[in-house]
């Protein structure tokens, strides 16, 4: 047996007995989830209806009126074949004046409205005696199993998912998630948090994941698209490609500038897992504070919340390949899901004796 297949075996007994893969480099806060920072909320609209996978998410930080009182924010764009609203002005001015909209690419404009007619009811003189607002809209392709040209996504199902936004929420093949493909099996909505208790603080990631090739694909540092590439010879390959979304958020009472820094970085986290953002996708990070008055510390207290982001990443999109359940769409496109996936290799593998 060589050192790659020894690799695999052990990760398939652990996958056999924990059910859970991924071995944090730091210690996850209460649920593991975007959620352990206090105050932010996430809400989901699913539509799984034939051809129609598709939905929205929301991601709602604290405050009742983000758009009198914003949050520090930056983004990083690590590949920008994307087709986002509002981050121009966040990289100007380095606040967030809305709760965050995911969607597919064809949802943006009417999610940009659903955003804006919300503020308005917030703000009755918005755009009038008050500035416009700058709606955070993000997305990423969901093609391959929804059919995206029916622009299934209404406003309605953007002010739903608003609405019922909360603390426990569902991953994997819902909302926004639906309809993503990830390393060319199901993607969809995944979180992880760590705790940094030099800064007494939180970090929690949310993201959509939409990108990658099967036959990169990582775990735990071991190469296991090599492994199930044989298992599923009908399978149609994914590019490194499609786009992922990820959105931090921190209670660390960070400058928009630092927040930048911090959501670079999860590029390191999709390289680790075998990603290289490939030419066709859009690959975005935003990071926010709940602290609206920064605070920021020295550069070198950081270190831990880089590190942080990079780990967070990574598990985030691991768990939203393992809660992802398998969706069959438009024009009977399949994606499976990786826990199903692994399931097989287990019994394989004891069949054959390893």
């Amino acid at each position: 047996m060589d050192y790659q297949q020894a690799a695999v075996e052990l990760l398939l007994q652990r996958w056999q007995t924990t059910r859970q893969l991924g071995n944090p480099r730091g210690t996850p806060g209460a649920t593991n989830s975007l959620c352990d920072v206090a105050g932010v909320r996430v809400g989901h609209s699913t539509q799984a209806a034939g051809e129609r996978q598709t939905g929205v998410t929301a991601i709602v930080p604290p405050g009742d009126n983000l758009f009198m009182q914003p949050l520090p924010c930056g983004a990083a764009v690590l590949n920008g074949f994307a087709k986002p609203v509002g981050l121009v002005q966040i990289e100007e001015l380095g606040v967030l004046h809305t709760p965050i909209l995911l969607s597919n690419t064809l949802a943006v404009g009417t999610l940009f409205t659903a955003l804006v007619r919300e503020a308005i009811e917030r703000n009755p003189e918005l755009g009038r005696s008050l500035p416009t607002v700058n709606p955070l809209v993000l997305e990423c392709n969901d093609g391959w199993l929804n059919d995206i040209q029916a622009l299934a996504v209404t406003e309605q199902m953007a002010r739903h998912a608003l609405a019922t936004a909360s603390t426990g929420f569902a991953r994997g093949s819902v909302g926004a998630g639906r309809g993503m493909s990830c390393f060319s099996l199901k993607g969809g909505i995944g979180t992880a948090s760590r705790l940094i208790p030099t800064l007494n603080a939180t970090l929690g990631v949310l993201v959509l994941a939409n990108f990658g090739a099967l036959n990169a694909l990582t775990l735990d540092g071991v190469r296991m698209g090599e492994a199930i590439a044989p298992l599923l010879p009908e399978l149609t390959p994914q590019r490194d490609a499609g786009s992922i979304i990820i959105i931090m958020a921190t209670d660390a009472p960070l400058d928009a500038r630092q927040l930048k820094r911090i959501a670079r970085r999860a590029g390191a986290g999709l390289g680790r897992l075998g990603s290289y953002w490939g030419h066709g996708s859009g690959d975005i990070a935003v990071a926010f504070s709940t602290t609206a008055t920064p605070q920021p510390p020295d550069e070198p207290e950081l270190e831990p919340l880089l590190a942080a982001a990079a780990d967070a990443t990574e598990h985030a999109v691991v768990d939203a390949l393992l809660t992802a359940t398998a969706v069959t769409g438009f024009r009977g496109h399949h994606r499976p899901a990786l826990s199903e996936v692994l399931d097989r290799l287990v019994i394989l593998s004891a069949c054959s004796g390893h």
